[in-house]
């Protein structure tokens, strides 16, 4: 298996106990000051698998970076700092972190906090993808829905009618039931 990348972004420069720690346990690493980056460009070239932020206060410049990279980027952001104000918690988890750690750089957790958010990540991202994937079915539903019900008042059909309709209209053109409520109300509007 290939080595996972990580860009760790570092605000607290000392004995690179990240870096050091990552790349002995298998990590591919790039550290880099964090006051002398661009994150989000520098994450958007570089694609690592993870993100991981070392800084003394989570600022609103740190906020809106990993905002853009939750947007831009997919990749678990995981931010390290000295903050344990419960506004600050809040804030930074609004912005889309995986893992934030307080004061916790202890070299014997860093694997596996990073293992845990990573796991995080991935599930919120099943979720978010089956959440998009059910908010689609239900705008195909409510076109369906609405095409069959244009169909009941221009043709004349009941319900079961108007669905067999649209659906016998979408198997002749080799597309789904869904495209073909949308032509039907494109249809309808334009002949309005």
């Amino acid at each position: 298996m290939q080595a996972l990348k990580v860009l760790i972004a570092d605000e607290i420069q000392g004995e690179k106990l990240l870096e050091k720690t990552l790349k002995k346990h298998g990590f591919e690493t790039a550290c880099l000051p964090f006051d002398t980056i661009d994150l989000n460009s520098l994450v958007l070239n570089l694609l690592p698998d993870i993100v991981v932020l070392n800084v003394y206060t989570p600022t609103p410049k740190i906020l809106d970076a990993i905002l853009t990279i939750n947007q831009s980027h997919s990749a678990p952001v995981i931010l390290f700092a000295e903050d344990h104000d419960s506004d600050t918690i809040d804030k930074v988890i609004k912005a889309g972190v995986s893992a934030y750690i307080v004061d916790g750089l202890d070299p014997k957790r860093i694997k596996t906090i990073i293992d845990i958010a990573v796991a995080r990540f991935k599930e919120q991202n099943a979720i978010k993808e089956e959440l998009k994937k059910t908010k689609s079915q239900l705008e195909e539903r409510k076109s369906v829905d609405r095409a069959k019900g244009i169909l009941m008042k221009s043709q004349g059909f009941d319900e079961a009618q108007a669905y067999h309709a649209l659906r016998k209209l979408a198997m002749d053109r080799n597309i789904s039931i869904g495209e073909m409520a949308k032509n039907v109300i494109s249809m309808a509007d334009l002949l309005k």
